[in-house]
């Protein structure tokens, strides 16, 4: 999850010598991006059980087995470290989502896979599931003014998923593709929320993946109540019963 497993590859060297010279810096990278990793994953554990108010910064230190001071060559503050941590988990999720859905025929397929993708980051992770449920709803002003912009292109993800089903015709065309997509994060947040707080059981999510995205289609379906302008469906009173002859 850290940033250096998404950075493109560096140029190939033109010559044995410039090789050499693109070689030499490439081992320190790798243990940069390494030890900032270790900083996250030390992180997710001490928040998941200390909280994050009550955390600091040596006490994170402390669990990746860096100096207190190395941290801030990586991150400005113990906030950065949460929004690092939200952030790096959206970026693997829409990496995830722009290798596997153009693979995919449908709008349908492509939503269900959505759906297998998100919660199947967190299984087996129940201390990062609990940070992003629990802990980052302690920080919603973090959220709002730094995490924003990755959780909108993931929501426009999405978004566009429902879109073009509704244009193939896939979809129902009376609801927002905005809406669609929120009301599907929310769904996925609520349950790997109740799955950190429970008992966690491996395998628990991939089950519900499955659950989540069969409701998911059925209500997206198109139908004779989906068409522009249809009104839902009123369900007449019982007539009154007639009153039983005496013989």
């Amino acid at each position: 999850m850290s940033e250096h497993s998404f950075r493109a590859g560096e140029p190939a060297a033109t010559s044995q010598a410039g090789a050499a010279t693109a070689a030499a810096p490439a081992a320190p990278k790798a243990r940069s991006g390494d030890k900032r990793e270790r900083i996250l994953r030390a992180a997710v554990k001490v928040f998941a059980k200390s909280g994050f108010h009550a955390t600091r910064v040596s006490d994170v230190a402390k669990a990746a087995g860096v100096a207190d001071g190395t941290i801030y060559l990586y991150f400005r503050s113990k906030d950065d470290i949460l929004i690092s941590l939200f952030e790096d988990r959206v970026e693997k999720l829409l990496t995830f989502m722009a290798t596997e859905l153009p693979k995919l025929p449908t709008a349908s397929a492509k939503l269900r896979r959505i759906v297998e993708l998100e919660l199947g980051l967190l299984e087996g992770e129940r201390d990062l599931a609990h940070v992003i449920t629990v802990t980052l709803r302690q920080s919603t002003t973090l959220m709002r003014e730094f995490a924003q912009p990755r959780f909108a292109a993931y929501l426009d993800t999405i978004a566009r998923v429902i879109a073009d089903g509704q244009a193939s015709g896939e979809f129902r065309g009376d609801t927002s593709p905005h809406l669609v997509a929120r009301a599907t994060f929310g769904a996925l947040d609520g349950i790997a929320l109740t799955w950190a707080l429970g008992k966690a059981e491996r395998g628990a999510l991939t089950r519900a993946a499955t659950g989540v995205a069969d409701l998911l289609l059925r209500g997206l379906a198109p139908g004779p109540a989906a068409s522009d302008g249809a009104t839902a469906p009123t369900i007449a009173a019982p007539a009154p019963s007639r009153p039983r002859k005496r013989s």
